[in-house]
């Protein structure tokens, strides 16, 4: 059996005050919390060994039996004997004995940590076994209705997807759940599927299921908010007289007028027709085009030599223009 330094475990001097204790645990209970967690074991075993901890140095009479094995234990390890041979069994709880745990009633345990034991051997071996006390007095005879936890669940999303609105099919508890995911869902947006989470207990209400949505990258268009941009090709013939070009939306193929002059990276705006507003689909942000300029394809001899001959030109004004006289 290892020992536990529950000091160390809270962070909290050998010397602290109940209070500090107190205000230590709570500080990462806050964190740590199954119910803050739902679906996290890595933060449901933490709050146990921190709530293990708390319930014995919270306990004037606990606390004082394990400063005593504490001190015992150190010197014990001085002497640089094992653990395996020191003698537990003389800090064994008695037959019967039930260690004394802070909890309004015995089903606020079973609620956080279900039908299994959140103490360590340890902690039983030391105290015996956790019976929570309650206010008044006594054990229940009924329970009552307690809510079912509510549980979270990660989705992937396509940018079309999350566009349009999708559906899962997910697997929980051995049942299927049919999930409609709204329409201009972000990464980090919580769809709440109401009393599709644990079941409640004594006839209690189940709890709600939150999907997690993560909204995967797009080769076409970058997401800022409800707005979308991309890069269009524009051949250097358009960008000069102007014209016409044909663009991809989530929804459709768009005309985008091009004016004469146009520069590489001048960006134009194509109102609503970016994503749809979360909870009115009916309204959207808008595209954002940027101009990416591009050799036309393909480019002939003969194109090249007069556009060779206007470079020139525009290189040597007077070579274009002979009869002018410089002064």
């Amino acid at each position: 059996m290892d020992f536990k330094d529950y000091y160390e475990i809270l962070g909290v001097a050998p010397t602290a005050e109940k209070k500090n204790i107190q205000q230590t645990f709570r500080k990462l209970a806050r964190k740590y919390h199954p119910d803050l967690n739902p679906g996290n074991k890595e933060a449901e075993e933490k709050f146990k060994t921190y709530n293990e901890a708390y319930q014995v140095l919270s306990d004037v009479d606990q606390r004082k039996k394990y400063d005593q094995l504490r001190e015992q234990y150190q010197q014990w390890q001085k002497t640089g004997n094992s653990r395996q041979d020191f003698e537990w069994q003389n800090w064994s709880a008695q037959p019967g004995k039930a260690a004394n745990v802070q909890y309004t009633n015995p089903e606020d345990m079973e609620d956080m940590f279900g039908n299994d034991s959140p103490y360590s051997d340890f902690f039983t071996n030391l105290f015996g076994q956790a019976r929570a006390g309650r206010q008044g007095g006594g054990r229940r005879t009924t329970s009552p209705p307690r809510r079912g936890r509510d549980v979270e669940y990660e989705v992937d999303l396509s940018l079309e997807e999350a566009f349009h609105g999708a559906e899962r099919l997910l697997e929980m508890d051995g049942h299927r759940i049919k999930a409609g995911i709204p329409a201009g869902v972000r990464t980090g947006s919580r769809v709440r599927l109401a009393s599709q989470g644990e079941p409640g207990r004594n006839n209690g209400p189940a709890g709600d299921l939150y999907l997690i949505v993560h909204i995967l990258p797009n080769e076409t268009f970058e997401r800022e908010g409800n707005n979308l941009h991309m890069q269009v090709s524009v051949d250097f013939f358009t960008a000069i007289v102007g014209g016409e070009i044909r663009v991809p939306s989530l929804e459709r193929m768009l005309i985008l007028k091009i004016p004469p002059r146009t520069n590489a990276g001048q960006s134009f705006r194509l109102r609503g027709k970016g994503m749809p507003v979360p909870g009115d689909p009916k309204t959207r942000g808008d595209l954002f085009a940027q101009v990416k300029l591009v050799l036309p394809d393909p480019l002939t001899d003969n194109e090249v030599d007069s556009i060779r001959s206007l470079v020139s030109a525009r290189s040597n004004p007077a070579q274009a223009h002979p009869d002018q006289v410089k002064i």
